[in-house]
């Protein structure tokens, strides 16, 4: 999208948001679409999260099975990496 969409909206008394119907077509989202919300503390970012199609899947997976042969890095290695990150999480705590 190259151009900017604004609107008003207001925060109802259970914190929900209405997006204006103008920016959810704009966007083409639908009901039950999943928005991360991201904030700096003085301003608050919607990105809608979308699935890649399943051709693009097995793109993203071939290039990244593609970079791991390059890099000699293994399953076990990946397995290992994701431990050490939970671990590290936890001892932050």
């Amino acid at each position: 999208m190259s151009q900017y969409l604004t609107d008003v909206t207001a925060i109802s008394s259970k914190g929900q948001v209405v997006l204006p119907k103008a920016i959810r077509d704009a966007l083409s989202l639908a009901s039950g679409a999943k928005l991360m919300v991201m904030s700096d503390g003085e301003s608050i970012l919607l990105k809608p999260i979308r699935k890649p199609d399943f051709a693009e899947f097995k793109a993203m997976m071939a290039e990244t099975e593609k970079w791991a042969a390059e890099v000699n890095m293994t399953e076990d290695d990946i397995e290992n990496a994701i431990k050490e990150v939970r671990k590290a999480r936890r001892s932050s705590k």
